[in-house]
């Protein structure tokens, strides 16, 4: 059985090819729930949504996240009434939310109703949020400014400098029910090419799941979002080094070293091997730039090798 940690585009592409190299039923992802937020009444779940529609075969492959051949013609009625619509909600994707906001209605769960949407949508492997309690990534900026992340990231466009990053909720937040067991009977554990910060961050956040992390280290192996200091997609790189965190697969090293024994990192990064190497995890150099499912895929057998 395989566990992984999981949030943003660069996960979910990870995912897709995982489960070309093992079946889908032996992987559990653990899903970052710190960008859910709610708009126009609606609760949204970026992160659980995008895994979800890319293992499904239906994202759109120009983003990475939404639905292929989506349209908008709900947003663009909104806005004649001025509702905001800078988050813009497909209009498939909109019955995604209406099913989970009339699901929260009856009193499912988050991870009830992520089971429900993975199977409606004939996702093979189990996705569970990191917890069914709310966690808020929240990002302080200048002059003492607090965002939600959608805010900074979307309406902001990911532009302003972040001062500090707090995750509301998460120190009472409870891991969701699977989330511990499955990284204990894991075989191997996965850490996805996401965020270290604002993707992995959350979930490393929830009590219990970094403990629970470090009691399986030789069996944790994660891949490096950074590329020849350069993040593939978003902000990681700029908000590592907004943070004082050195933007490169090195910096990602240091901030998993306590619980996490090899760091997949790119070829275009062979000579940072060695300090990678230095933070007391093992460096394995193979090509990471996913640039289609055949690479993913080669990259997921190479990762789960790390630690065979």
């Amino acid at each position: 059985m395989i566990a992984a940690l999981a949030g943003g585009v660069g996960a979910a592409r990870f995912l897709r090819g995982l489960v070309q190299v093992v079946a889908p039923h032996e992987v559990t992802v653990i899903v970052n729930t710190g960008d859910d937020d709610e708009l126009l009444g609606l609760p949204v779940c970026p992160d659980l949504d995008t895994v979800t529609y890319t293992l499904a075969g239906a994202e759109n492959p120009e983003t990475g996240w939404g639905l292929a051949g989506e349209t908008f013609a709900c947003m663009d009625a909104l806005e004649r009434y001025g509702l905001p619509t800078w988050f813009r909600l497909g209009d498939r994707d909109l019955a995604t939310h209406i099913f989970r906001r009339e699901r929260c209605r009856a009193g499912a769960s988050v991870s009830e109703i992520a089971a429900e949407i993975a199977d409606a949508w004939r996702v093979g492997c189990t996705i569970l949020p990191m917890s069914d309690e709310p966690v808020g990534t929240r990002l302080e900026v200048a002059d003492g400014i607090e965002l939600h992340l959608q805010e900074w990231f979307v309406r902001e466009r990911a532009e302003p400098p972040v001062v500090d990053v707090r995750f509301d909720g998460a120190d009472t937040a409870r891991p969701a029910p699977g989330v511990i067991d499955a990284i204990a009977d894991a075989e191997t554990v996965l850490v996805c090419p996401s965020n270290p910060i604002i993707s992995i961050g959350p979930i490393l956040a929830v009590p219990g799941v970094r403990d629970a992390l470090r009691g399986r280290r030789e069996r944790v192996v994660a891949v490096s979002p950074i590329i020849a200091g350069r993040s593939v997609k978003g902000p990681a790189d700029r908000m590592m080094a907004d943070l004082g965190i050195e933007p490169s697969c090195v910096g990602v090293a240091r901030a998993y070293a306590d619980f996490c024994s090899a760091l997949v990192i790119d070829e275009q990064d062979t000579k940072r091997a060695t300090d990678v190497e230095s933070t007391g995890m093992r460096a394995i150099v193979t090509d990471t730039l996913m640039r289609d499912s055949r690479i993913s895929a080669a990259l997921a057998r190479r990762t789960l090798a790390a630690v065979a």
